[in-house]
């Protein structure tokens, strides 16, 4: 009797390390740690990774963990188990922000599992995009997958509105510019190509916008020397918000973000952070009374159609995590 061999399945958690290491952040500084237990992966925020000037309240690092969260139960789906997430858990350890328990086995739907792919094919293309609209079945999932996490995404279609969402980008990017503790930071994360497995490397920016063009990428040290290529001119410009500011919401909409992000990749569309405007405190509050005063903007993405990103560098899982004792788990 011949024997039935069956491929080998992925270590579960070793596989959803691997997706959590790939999350967005700002200048690519991967603010989070993981701490193992049985059964159980700690989300932990580094505050040493914390941008002191970007992002002096830790929201946008929030942000991230919350997307490092999700890929982490998509990957654990895909992987064939179940978990539940409790967000902010203990209150006397508030860089706690959350705690993944694995459950029972499950099978994976095909979008599990084409979500735990595209975790992995996933980039911020900061390049220019085709003039290829993004068609409306795209959008109406873009706004699905949204709201599946709790949050608001509003896609910015009135020539109106992305004209005042540019001239808050461009008012931001200056500000920014002009800053000399902002530049300072933002060197520090700039990084050569290949020689750090953190930071953004020079490689990964956009060329210069030509003269007309709409929206103003934000600028990276070394960029002015490069040639200047034209923009899409209907750039479709989406913001994410939540309806309360809190941690926990930040959080939360990390992992819409995530998905939106995760949602778009599986349709074959790129996005970009135009992160400018939520980092200043009062383009942030201009942004959300342009949205109504409905939600938070936390998160605003240039979405489109684009060549192929080169990826950004990551710390192996590895190096980000350690395993808990067995005393440290029975004290909790």
């Amino acid at each position: 009797m011949t024997a039935t061999h069956h491929p080998q399945q992925p270590d579960p958690v070793a596989f959803a390390l691997e997706a959590a290491v790939r999350a967005p952040s700002p200048h690519n500084t991967q603010p989070w740690r993981f701490e193992l237990g049985r059964d159980r992966i700690d989300v932990v925020l580094d505050s040493g990774r914390v941008l002191a000037v970007a992002d002096p309240d830790a929201r946008e690092a929030r942000l991230s963990c919350g997307a490092a969260i999700l890929n982490i139960q998509l990957a654990l789906r895909a992987a064939g188990r179940a978990s539940t997430v409790r967000l902010l858990p203990e209150r006397a350890r508030p860089e706690l922000m959350g705690t993944i328990m694995l459950r029972t086995v499950c099978t994976p739907t095909p979008e599990d599992r084409a979500l735990a792919r595209a975790v992995q094919v996933r980039r911020s293309n900061r390049r220019p995009f085709t003039d290829r609209p993004v068609p409306l079945w795209v959008r109406h999932a873009l706004l699905h997958s949204a709201a599946v996490e709790g949050a608001e995404l509003s896609l910015l279609e009135r020539p109106a509105d992305v004209d005042e969402l540019a001239a808050l980008l461009r008012h931001a990017e200056n500000l920014q510019q002009a800053d000399p503790a902002f530049q300072a930071e933002l060197r520090k994360w700039t990084c050569g190509d290949g020689d750090r497995d953190d930071g953004v490397p020079a490689g990964v920016g956009g060329p210069r916008p030509a003269p007309g063009s709409l929206l103003t990428p934000r600028e990276y040290p070394g960029q002015a020397s490069r040639p200047e290529r034209p923009y899409e001119r209907e750039p479709l410009v989406a913001v994410l918000g939540s309806f309360t500011d809190t941690p926990l919401a930040q959080l939360r909409t990390g992992q819409a973000m995530q998905r939106v992000l995760l949602t778009g990749t599986t349709a074959g569309v790129s996005a970009s952070f135009l992160s400018q405007p939520v980092e200043i405190a009062h383009t942030r509050i201009a942004l959300r009374r342009l949205l109504g005063d409905r939600a938070h903007p936390q998160v605003v993405l240039r979405l489109g159609y684009g060549f192929a990103a080169p990826p950004t560098p990551r710390r192996r899982p590895e190096s980000v995590t350690r395993h808990r004792s067995v005393t440290e788990g029975a004290a909790r």
